[in-house]
Parts: C-alpha cells; structure tokens; sequence
C-alpha cells in the first residue's frame, strides 16, 4: 500500500440505513482525500434512518447522495475496486458476503444498532449519537494508521485490534 494514492473503503451493514452509512460520511470528511467511502447493506432498508440522517445533516455533512443499496453495487466487474471492506453490525459479519474483486483487506467492526434504539426521541437521538461518536472514534485510528509501511498481515491484524479496542483507540 503506498500514501499516494486514494483508498476506496466499503462499510457493510444488513440495512445500509445506520451505522455504514455514517461510517462512509466519517470517513469521506476524515479521510481528506486519501480515502472514499461507500456503504451498503445485505437486506437493504431503501431509507437512511431518520435519527442519522437528522444527526448527520446537523453536523453538515453532505446528505444529498446517500442512499441504502445492496452490496451487489460493489461486486460487479466495473465497480470500484475496493481496497478495505468492513462490517460494522454483527448480523453483516455472520452472512456470506459477495467475492470483491481484488481480495481487499477486511475486518468486523461491530457498533451498536441505532435503529434498535427505545424510548423517547431525546434518548434514540442520544443513542444515535454516541454510536456516531465510537465510528468516529474508529475512523480517526484507521486514517492515522501508517498505511505504507503496513504488510497485508500487520495491517489485518491492526484493522482486528482495533475492534477488541472498544472504539476508543484513539
């Protein structure tokens, strides 16, 4: 992997309504260049889940172009070449994913579900909230990481620890 070039990273979840998404927005502003997210989903909603897409459009990130789609986009011969491919909710992880061409790098970086969040507005949207603060949290260790001077296996192994490292790696 060299730092001249841009990274395309793809985040997984079952419904692409939640965590993928605010993963790719965290990544498209944290990433500065050097990284472009997407994100998609197995079973996907076809909506954006209204508590993020509120919190995301607060924190004036662009939501014009978001959308739930299926991970099927990303499997085709002339889709983006992926370099990263990550799961972020459990259910993702456990399901077999389609063959990305190029055999990127991947992990499992469960988060909580803000769409299984209960009780008032004020507590989902907090929920919501803090789920966004642990992917930022996570996002910000991944783009920091020395890309260039990683093999495959030391960064697999990076990208795996950062998992077991609860979100508050950085």
């Amino acid at each position: 992997m060299t730092e001249d070039r841009v990274y395309n990273v793809l985040f997984l979840c079952t419904h692409n309504s939640a965590r993928s998404v605010m993963a790719e927005c965290l990544l498209n502003r944290e990433g500065k260049g050097r990284f472009r997210a997407f994100s998609a989903g197995s079973q996907p909603s076809g909506r954006i889940n209204p508590y993020v897409r509120d919190l995301i459009e607060r924190l004036g990130f662009p939501t014009a172009d978001l959308r739930s789609k299926t991970w099927d986009e990303f499997a085709t011969p002339d889709a983006p070449h992926m370099d990263f491919v990550f799961t972020v909710c459990d259910n993702a992880a456990g399901e077999v994913c389609p063959v990305w061409p190029g055999h990127p790098v991947t992990a499992h970086w469960g988060f909580p579900d803000p769409s299984s969040a209960q009780g008032t507005d004020a507590e989902r949207t907090a929920f919501t909230a803090d789920v966004f603060r642990q992917i930022d949290r996570r996002i910000r260790a991944f783009v920091s990481l020395p890309l260039a001077s990683l093999d495959r296996l030391a960064l697999k192994k990076t990208l795996d620890n950062m998992a077991h490292a609860g979100g508050d790696e950085a």
